[in-house]
């Protein structure tokens, strides 16, 4: 029974439901913590997210630790770090202490992330991958409404301390780390990956992509919770329950959207995320309303489960030995905007922040044009719909 359970899609499913415990409990309280125990302003916490953001930006450097281990322990160490690093959060209420837990968490968090998806897309099989990346949203999602139910239950509800509650989520997710360690045997991991640093031409579309994906997941991660506290008012219970909201979508609908990114394809799932996040990004400029503002929070999140698509892009154009290495890569690809953009704008929120969103609707501008040069069958060769048109002209010739 138990080894019929010990199977590699259960191993990357109790991870994604491990990873929430802890991370989500650390996004839902960060913004009140920060401003109740250490006064942060918009400067403060721009330096926070942008440190948070360093071990990401360095996230290429997992091929050199996968010379000395394999990546499924390496992801259940990630784990137990990560967790270690939120349980220790609520104990170090100043601007250095505070730096300082974040990096310890974001170092298992990232390095976890990497070595997730890598494992991920060399496990299933490309015509599952999207329908798996989507139950595996679903898992997140379930774990995160538990860690926000309890977050708002132990802080509203029964008055604890941010310390007590930063302690059990991270306690749990530690623990889990433990139980995937002792319960999975090591899996195959099918072709050798590469133990270097990968860079290919023919991989720019997919680059400049996670570029831009990552430089609007901060505006998101960064700013959007910022102005619900800051401008609003909201409180750590109301921006869990907010939370909550949001991954009860991911709850009872990633699956089926990563199904249908199977269907229709990369580009058109692209095009309708990249248009709405323009929209999104503009009414939060312009927004008055506290009510208006969570419904902007609710839906902006909810086009986090169409980034599945860059994802399943990237596995159909890669060779197999590419996996390890260029996640790592494209981690790092991510947080190179990730790291600079928290401060600079920081600063711009100090004078307007309206700007700063502004700024981000221009961002998914960008990917919304490039998102076009997905080809309708990307695959080797015919990486975007230019290189297909180059081949047909050359056949023709």
């Amino acid at each position: 029974m138990f080894t019929r359970f010990s199977t590699p899609q259960n191993f990357l499913l109790l991870i994604a439901f491990a990873m929430p415990v802890a991370f989500s409990t650390w996004m839902a309280l960060l913004n009140n913590f920060v401003i109740e125990a250490a006064s942060f302003t918009g400067k403060e916490i721009g330096i926070l997210q942008s440190l948070r953001e360093v071990p990401g930006f360095l996230a290429f450097t997992v091929v050199f630790v996968l010379l000395l281990i394999r990546e499924q322990r390496f992801a259940v160490v990630s784990l137990v770090l990560l967790g270690v690093g939120v349980a220790l959060t609520g104990f170090f209420p100043s601007a250095v202490g505070l730096y300082a837990t974040t990096v310890l968490m974001s170092i298992g968090f990232h390095y976890l992330e990497t070595i997730n998806q890598s494992l991920t897309l060399q496990w299933l099989p490309k015509d599952q991958a999207a329908h798996f990346m989507g139950k595996a949203m679903a898992v997140k999602g379930a774990a995160a409404v538990i860690s926000f139910g309890g977050v708002w239950l132990l802080l509203d509800q029964l008055q604890i301390e941010f310390k007590w509650v930063y302690l059990l989520f991270g306690a749990v997710t530690m623990g889990l780390g433990v139980l995937l360690w002792l319960a999975f045997p090591s899996f195959s991991h099918g072709p050798q990956q590469h133990k270097k640093i990968i860079l290919k031409r023919r991989y720019w579309l997919y680059y400049l992509l996670t570029f831009f994906s990552g430089a609007r997941r901060q505006i998101f991660v960064v700013f959007a919770g910022f102005l619900m506290v800051e401008k609003f008012g909201y409180s750590a219970g109301q921006i869990a329950l907010l939370f909550l909201f949001n991954h009860f979508f991911n709850l009872f609908f990633a699956a089926k959207i990563g199904k249908w990114i199977g269907k229709i394809g990369e580009r058109r799932a692209l095009t309708i995320e990249y248009v709405g996040l323009v929209l999104v990004f503009v009414s939060y400029g312009l927004v008055e309303s506290s009510e208006i503002a969570a419904v902007l929070y609710v839906v902006d999140h909810l086009f986090f489960a169409f980034a599945i698509a860059i994802r399943t892009y990237f596995q159909k154009i890669a060779s197999p030995e590419d996996i390890a290495s260029t996640a790592g890569v494209s981690f790092t690809i991510n947080h190179i905007a990730a790291v600079v953009l928290p401060v600079l704008l920081g600063l711009v929120w100090l004078t307007m922040p309206a700007a700063v969103f502004f700024i981000g609707a221009a961002l998914a501008g960008g990917s919304l044009i490039l998102s076009q040069l997905i080809p309708d069958s990307p695959k080797a060769g015919e990486e975007t719909r230019h290189a297909r048109l180059n081949r047909l002209a050359t056949d023709k010739a």
